[in-house]
């Protein structure tokens, strides 16, 4: 059973701090084409802001994204999994809660995050590869 860190190990994480403003972190998102970033504060994990936390918490209540911090819009505490969680398992929480990303710990240690994308992307090239050893199969014999 593939687990959830191996999916991610080789990406970069892009984070944010607590005490940046929404527009940093915006144009952070922007240029990395993401669409979470974990949020620390003195290198642990305190939230997650994402283009949901944009748009329901600044856009639809018209604060000033260049004077709104971070740490006043994000999801405060958000569920994480471990490294050694199953992708499976992930998938099940995700769709369980409504999440697009998880950050993914090794005990208090941010390794990372998932997004839905990236399992998805995995479940494609998985089964592209089954449909090309079929093929190879049946013209095999």
């Amino acid at each position: 059973m593939s687990k959830i860190y191996d999916l991610i190990k080789d990406n970069e994480t892009h984070t944010v701090t607590a005490d940046q403003t929404v527009l940093e972190a915006s144009r952070q998102m922007v240029a990395n084409n993401i669409g979470a970033l974990p949020v620390l504060r003195e290198g642990e994990l305190v939230g997650i802001f994402s283009e949901r936390d944009i748009m329901k918490r600044v856009v639809a209540e018209g604060r000033d994204p260049a004077r709104t911090r971070v740490s006043e819009v994000m999801t405060a505490h958000p569920l994480t999994v471990d490294i050694r969680d199953s992708i499976e398992h992930c998938m099940v929480l995700m769709k369980q809660h409504g999440f697009r990303h998880l950050p993914i710990c090794d005990g208090k240690k941010l390794k990372g995050i998932v997004s839905l994308r990236d399992i998805l992307l995995r479940d494609l090239t998985e089964k592209d590869e089954e449909v090309r050893m079929m093929r190879a199969y049946i013209h095999g014999s």
